[in-house]
C-alpha cells in the first residue's frame, strides 16, 4: 500500500507556471511507474504524464507536450509536474498515481493502469 499526497496547486495567470509535487509513503516508490492525471470541472479524468520507474521514459498528452515536464526522485519519494506557459485550459484538479504492475502499451494512459491515487490539487489558471 502507498499513499500519496499532492501540493503545489493554486491560481495562476495564463502564462504562468506551477510545480506540483506527490509525496508518496512507504519503502517501494521506485517500484513503482508514477502518473498525473486532471479532472476539469463536468468532464472526465484525463491522463497527463506518466514516468517510468528509473527516470528513463516519459509520456505526455499531446496538449501538454512542450509545455509540462514530469520527473522523480525516488530518493525523496517524490513525482514532480512542472507546468510552464499555462493556458486556461489547463484548469482542472490534478492526480498523481502510482502503477505497480508496470503496464506497457495504451493502458498506461488509462486510469485503470494505476493502483494508487492522491486526493488531488486544485490549478486554476485565469485568463
Amino acid at each position: 500500500q502507498v499513499q500519496l499526497v499532492e501540493s503545489g496547486g493554486g491560481l495562476v495567470q495564463a502564462g504562468g507556471s506551477l510545480r506540483l509535487s506527490c509525496a508518496a509513503s512507504g519503502r517501494t516508490f521506485s517500484s513503482y511507474a508514477m502518473g498525473w492525471f486532471r479532472q476539469a470541472l463536468g468532464k472526465e479524468r484525463e491522463f497527463v504524464s506518466r514516468i517510468s520507474r528509473s527516470d528513463t521514459r516519459t509520456y505526455y498528452e499531446d496538449s501538454v507536450k512542450g509545455r509540462f515536464t514530469i520527473s522523480r526522485d525516488n530518493a525523496k519519494n517524490t513525482v514532480y509536474l512542472q507546468m510552464n506557459s499555462l493556458k486556461p485550459e489547463d484548469t482542472a484538479v490534478y492526480y498523481c498515481a502510482a502503477d505497480r504492475t508496470y503496464y506497457s502499451g495504451s493502458l498506461i494512459y488509462t486510469e485503470g493502469a494505476y493502483d494508487y491515487w492522491g486526493q488531488g490539487t486544485q490549478v486554476t489558471v485565469s485568463s
